[in-house]
């Protein structure tokens, strides 16, 4: 019976058949021992000379990485094994086998470069694997999280003409006789989809023609933007932690395995439950120049200021409230102090920064045209989204998540280049 690797618990004693592709092997005369991915997972298969053909023992020794084998063999038990069960084999075939040259990757160290440069081959490694596998899971569970509370998926589009935080950092792009721009955020447009549907989302590849170098950045990158109707930032605040504890919570029940590849510690995880820390920007910023860096009242965030807040507490901080002047136009005052807006970060712990931002927006018309004519906007390349304002204006708010960001923080990996399959930064744009 062909089974995956992922489902081979459901096998226990019972005779198989796995084809894939070898991971890693080893040898000592009578018994041999082959790591075999599937797709799913990995697993050990045990090759003992006299319980197999004297033939198809001995091919063994022209084994090399990511030869495709398929073998038959007993599912057994065995904690000490990747994965808790192994295969003991009978019958062993290679399907497909190159030896022409030897393969690029080899275990032994290389540099990021290099890696990257083979970032096509390096995705099979066992810890980028674990970390694709961990991605794949938390877009499930996003997806999930906003079937089960109501959200409709609204497509916001790639090419706009406009962009919500004007185009300083876009890519742009000749649009047959005019130009556009690759979209920074999907947000504008659903603004416009909850006068419909009251809740929505979209969630895809967003781009940033920031010259950024630091491990939290790359120009291509993708994020989820869910927006709500009858909404202030008290009531945002609490669906983002609901939002992120659920993926945690997922996390953790379905993807342990891959999680212990990767040397995360499981307990660190299991401590983000509600409810999250919030802390004004006045207070963060109090906080910064106590923790040793210099910080001025209006300065906005850096990795550094970031790392000196979160290193205080255990689970995510929300920081709210932030100067006006720093943050984009559609965010709504703060009716108690008009020098701060309904903005919100979430900084994760551990030093990972922010991986939310989020906001009320501005929901009254003259109070939209005011800020767009303060920062310098023209009406007329935004007439569509003051009409929001014109026709059932409601108060509302929204936010963003980086999805790579989010999954380099639960995987405990170093570097967002990492979180996505193949990253796009300011120098690599290969493979």
């Amino acid at each position: 019976m062909d089974v995956s690797i992922k489902k081979i618990a459901d096998h226990l004693e019972k005779e198989v058949s796995i084809k894939g592709w070898v991971d890693n092997f080893r040898s000592s005369g009578k018994i041999a021992f082959i790591i075999l991915r599937d797709g799913t997972g990995f697993i050990q298969n045990v090759l003992v000379k006299n319980e197999m053909s004297e033939e198809e023992f001995n091919s063994i020794k022209d084994l090399t990485y990511e030869d495709v084998i398929d073998i038959k063999g007993i599912v057994k038990e065995n904690k000490r094994a990747p994965g808790g069960y192994e295969i003991l084999v009978k019958q062993f075939k290679i399907i497909y086998h190159y030896d022409k040259e030897e393969y690029p990757i080899q275990k032994k160290d290389h540099g990021v470069d290099f890696l990257l440069n083979h970032r096509h081959l390096w995705l099979r490694s066992k810890k980028e694997f674990a970390t694709i596998m961990i991605r794949d899971e938390i877009i499930k569970a996003i997806r999930d999280y906003m079937y089960e509370n109501d959200y409709i998926l609204l497509d916001s589009p790639i090419l706009t003409p406009t962009a919500p935080e004007g185009t300083g950092s876009l890519f742009e792009t000749d649009y047959f006789d005019t130009k556009a721009y690759l979209s920074q955020s999907g947000q504008l447009y659903q603004e416009a989809g909850i006068f419909a549907f009251r809740k929505t989302y979209c969630f895809g590849p967003t781009f940033r023609a920031e010259k950024s170098k630091t491990k939290k950045h790359l120009t291509e990158f993708w994020m989820i933007e869910p927006e709500i109707a009858f909404c202030d930032l008290n009531e945002l605040m609490e669906i983002e932690e609901d939002f992120v504890i659920y993926i945690i919570t997922r996390i953790i029940e379905r993807q342990k395995n891959n999680l212990e590849i990767l040397g995360r510690n499981i307990e660190d995880l299991k401590k983000i439950t509600s409810p999250f820390y919030r802390i004004s920007y006045t207070d963060a910023v109090k906080m910064v120049n106590d923790g040793g860096l210099k910080m001025e009242w209006g300065e906005d965030f850096g990795a550094d200021e970031e790392a000196i807040v979160s290193n205080h507490f255990d689970k995510p901080v929300f920081i709210h409230r932030f100067p006006k002047k720093i943050k984009p136009f559609y965010m709504e005052d703060d009716p108690e102090d008009p020098k701060v807006v309904l903005g919100v970060d979430l900084i994760a712990p551990q030093g990972y920064g922010e991986i939310v931002g989020g906001s009320q927006r501005v929901h009254d018309l003259d109070k939209l045209l005011k800020n767009l004519k303060a920062a310098g906007l023209p009406e007329e390349n935004y007439k569509w989204y003051i009409d929001l304002r014109k026709w059932g204006s409601v108060p509302h708010s929204g936010f963003g998540l980086g999805l790579e960001r989010t999954v380099a923080w639960i995987t405990g990996i170093s570097h967002v280049r990492t979180a996505i399959p193949f990253p796009r930064m300011i120098n690599r744009i290969y493979p």
